[in-house]
């Protein structure tokens, strides 16, 4: 289970936190963020077509890796592993999901926002875990300090990470990737400017690959 979330996590340096309104968007919009060289997506679960868009990516987009966010049930968890997700993410965690997440079929990557929470998570057999809100919840301070204690547990941060700080992130050695919308702006969505997200994508990675 824990190798699973560390091969998704470790797959991309930026995953993209995408909210699709509409499923005719899905497609392009997998191309194009793999155009850039992001192919880790997360389709959150926080509008009606998100179950189609990851079906339509995960039927029609080859060489990548969707995954759904927000899955805050356990019955969300069971829709997004029919829907053909690679992994799922929750933006905190209960028992009865951690529980959960250790008989899928997918790969289940619960939240944390305390040491407590991590606490509980390793309990429950997870070492790869969302650290959200980052921001808000101490950021890369935050992260430095639980590395003491817990050296072998690897992140994902997201909340109130964009282009001015998410190599801040990145340079840790906790952190495998960093999760955000900065290069999925909702306004580009709507107008289908997949040739600016593609930049975009282009550009997050490539300033990644200087956090060597």
């Amino acid at each position: 289970m824990s190798t699973q979330a560390d091969a998704v996590l470790n797959s991309a340096p930026v995953m993209p936190v995408l909210v699709i309104e509409r499923v005719e968007d899905a497609v392009p919009l997998a191309n194009a963020l793999k155009a850039g060289g992001l192919r880790v997506l997360e389709v959150t679960l926080r509008t009606d077509a998100a179950l189609d868009a990851i079906r339509a990516m995960v039927d029609e987009v080859d060489d990548v890796i969707v995954g759904a966010g927000t899955v805050a049930t356990v019955s969300q968890l069971a829709d997004v592993e029919a829907a053909g997700a690679a992994f799922a993410i929750s933006p905190g965690a209960t028992a009865a999901l951690l529980e959960a997440g250790r008989t899928s079929a997918i790969p289940y990557i619960p939240a944390i926002s305390t040491v407590s929470e991590l606490m509980n998570g390793l309990d429950a057999g997870y070492s790869a875990f969302k650290f959200f809100p980052a921001e808000a919840s101490g950021g890369v301070a935050t992260l430095k300090a639980i590395a003491g204690p817990f050296p072998d547990v690897r992140f994902c941060p997201t909340g109130g990470i964009g282009a001015d700080n998410f190599t801040d992130y990145l340079k840790l050695p906790n952190v495998s990737c960093v999760g955000g919308s900065w290069v999925v702006p909702a306004g580009l969505i709507r107008d289908r400017d997949w040739a600016g997200i593609t930049a975009l994508a282009a550009a997050a990675v490539a300033r990644a690959g200087q956090c060597g």
